[in-house]
């Protein structure tokens, strides 16, 4: 029994710590559902080789919060294998296998239950945020709950094709607020980047703009290609911004 009380030790902790660097990752700007996979990813040690982890290992603070854990996660899965290992390696009887199975299985289902718990999840997010402004200099502030970066809302980069309606024109030519797509940023093909760019910022070919707005919306302005067909969809695009304003 001991050996299984130690495995449903390591396997609270191992939750505590992944949910404590999703939580700091959400602090960092990204969204909660993006920061829970990031930190399970690097936890576990698998999926972790999405596009969206670019972004992570690219910029430092995440990079060495993603570092800790993955030096935690294995550690951790290793001691987590050993333990299951010596819980059920030397069972004498049948009895005795079936109540440490019934005991895990209702330790684990209880963890489970907690991690989805609504309020663990508020007082974790209390506490790391006072712990992160108390012993940390880390920008702590939610950027994906101040830009309500779910559901129907994202930040996503899009690279500007030559052939694309976007290439070349100005940003007050473009009037992509009245379709409710942002620019927050443009990054140049030879590194310099335009935080906030203004309406005389031009879009060159091989830009990467970074753009707040609908998912949708800014997909479609991706596929967009330059012509008279591209402007006939901004137009439709600026109706439709229009419609879904007066129905609310």
């Amino acid at each position: 029994m001991v050996a299984i009380t130690s495995l449903l030790l390591v396997l609270v902790l191992s939750l505590l710590i992944t949910k404590i660097a999703a939580i700091a990752l959400t602090f960092t700007g990204l969204s909660r559902q993006s920061a829970r996979f990031q930190a399970r990813s690097a936890f576990t040690g698998v999926g972790f080789t999405t596009s969206e982890s670019e972004k992570v290992v690219n910029h430092p603070v995440r990079r060495k919060i993603l570092l800790i854990i993955m030096l935690v996660g294995n550690a951790g899965i290793i001691t987590a294998i050993s333990t299951f290992i010596l819980g059920f390696i030397q069972v004498e009887s049948g009895g005795a296998l079936i109540s440490r199975v019934l005991l895990l299985a209702g330790g684990v289902a209880f963890l489970i239950s907690v991690s989805m718990s609504g309020w663990v999840e508020e007082g974790l997010s209390r506490w790391v945020t006072w712990a992160l402004k108390k012993y940390t200099d880390l920008d702590v502030r939610d950027y994906a709950a101040v830009l309500h970066l779910a559901g129907e809302y994202a930040i996503h980069d899009v690279f500007v094709q030559p052939t694309d309606w976007m290439a070349g024109k100005r940003l007050e030519e473009l009037q992509l607020p009245s379709e409710g797509v942002l620019v927050l940023g443009i990054s140049r093909r030879d590194g310099r980047f335009l935080g906030a760019p203004k309406g005389d910022a031009v879009v060159e070919p091989s830009d990467t703009l970074t753009l707040y707005g609908k998912a949708q919306d800014i997909a479609r302005l991706d596929r967009r290609k330059e012509g008279p067909g591209g402007s006939i969809q901004h137009a439709e695009a600026v109706a439709r911004r229009r419609a879904e304003e007066e129905a609310e």
